[in-house]
């Protein structure tokens, strides 16, 4: 049990090593390959991909979706953990371990963009590209920041939420490292199966867990109902539109293009509803027989 006479600086090193650690793992899959940047089409020089220099961070445009499970995975690890450790001084375990996951994806985005910078040609379309994968990283960074913050708390209904925001950018995050390893031609084919519907799961457990009593947590089902929604189309969306070298860095023409993509992953046609319906029906099954354990445990006391 955590006891109040412990140290704070003790606590404090803890966690930030906990913060430490979590990062270097959310960026795992990335390092085992080797870390060597993804070919550039705005390179300056012609480069043969194991010529490419050592790059913490995978920036590519087509690597964007990869970007966000790398830099948000650390985060919610470490909340995780902050929550499993349960400190007396938890807030300032959870803010340490925050900075210990910020000091390394700050190493990882300046290494990582002083690399690309110092071999794209100049001009126009590389400035553009080195702000957009960096608005998308910073971008990423602060959703890791929320995940961490959510699953440190003592709430039931922030902890659930986190797994709503998670969801998705954790399976897509282990399947990233199980290819990898494996390499594609040896994934067995229930692998992408598993990557669609595992986020629904994940989400219809934690509304399980969370329940439905009080009424006022319904919120929180309303919300995760939606981020699984709404995320995997956003998914398709960046990856589709930046992945398309025709239209990159015309800004109207991106915008149009992810718009027509994002109505049609979110449309009826988009397979959406049955990750959705799976997760309510999950929930429900799930919070019902919560329910139902607790009346017979309060009937057998009485």
């Amino acid at each position: 049990m955590p006891s109040r006479n412990q140290p704070v600086s003790l606590d404090a090193v803890r966690a930030v090593l906990l913060g430490l650690f979590a990062a270097v793992l959310g960026l795992a899959p990335w390092l085992t390959t080797g870390a060597q940047l993804p070919l550039q089409n705005l390179w300056a020089t012609e480069t043969m991909p194991d010529q490419m220099p050592f790059s913490l961070l995978p920036l590519s445009q087509y690597k964007l979706t990869t970007l966000v499970g790398l830099l948000t995975v650390g985060g919610a690890v470490a909340g995780f953990a902050v929550r499993l450790w349960a400190p007396v001084r938890r807030r300032l375990a959870t803010w340490c371990a925050a900075a210990g996951v910020l000091a390394v994806q700050a190493t990882a985005v300046v290494q990582s963009f002083s690399t690309v910078d110092s071999g794209l040609a100049g001009g126009t379309e590389s400035r553009i590209y080195l702000v957009g994968l960096l608005a998308g990283v910073i971008a990423s960074v602060a959703a890791g920041l929320v995940a961490l913050l959510l699953f440190a708390s003592k709430s039931p209904t922030r902890v659930a939420l986190g797994v709503g925001l998670m969801a998705v950018p954790l399976v897509a995050w282990a399947a990233d490292w199980l290819f990898n390893i494996a390499g594609a031609a040896n994934v067995p084919p229930a692998v992408p199966l598993a990557v669609r519907w595992l986020p629904a799961i994940l989400v219809g457990a934690a509304l399980a867990w969370c329940s439905f009593r009080p009424f006022s947590r319904l919120w929180v089902w309303a919300v995760n109902l939606l981020l699984l929604w709404l995320i995997p189309a956003l998914f398709i969306s960046v990856q589709y539109v930046f992945g398309t070298r025709v239209h990159l860095g015309d800004a109207k023409e991106m915008l149009a293009m992810g718009r027509d993509i994002l109505q049609a992953t979110l449309g009826p046609d988009g397979g959406a509803a049955p990750l959705v319906l799976l997760a309510l029906a999950l929930g429900l099954a799930g919070a019902g027989a919560v329910v139902a354990m607790r009346r017979r445990r309060t009937a057998e006391d009485a």
